[in-house]
């Protein structure tokens, strides 16, 4: 099926729906949308060499107390 002819059979259903109902499929597509654009994100991440190592070295660093508080980080700009 096409992109257009399932658009066109969605709206048909939308056009049947409450408000109530809309909100409903409003809030689910951007659920959506969100994990969507989270699984392209964690595809990405996940592409740069290395990064589960100093993904997993900085938790441990955080839950060991190894940070820098932001009040010290300055600009240098």
């Amino acid at each position: 099926m096409s992109t257009t002819v399932i658009r066109q059979t969605i709206d048909q259903y939308l056009d049947q729906l409450s408000l109530e109902r809309l909100n409903f499929v409003a809030d689910f597509l951007a659920y959506l949308a969100d994990k969507e654009s989270e699984n392209a994100t964690q595809e990405l991440l996940l592409d740069i060499p290395g990064f589960i190592d100093s993904f997993e070295r900085g938790k441990k660093d955080i839950a060991e107390g190894r940070v820098t508080p932001w009040e010290q980080l300055k600009r240098k700009y």
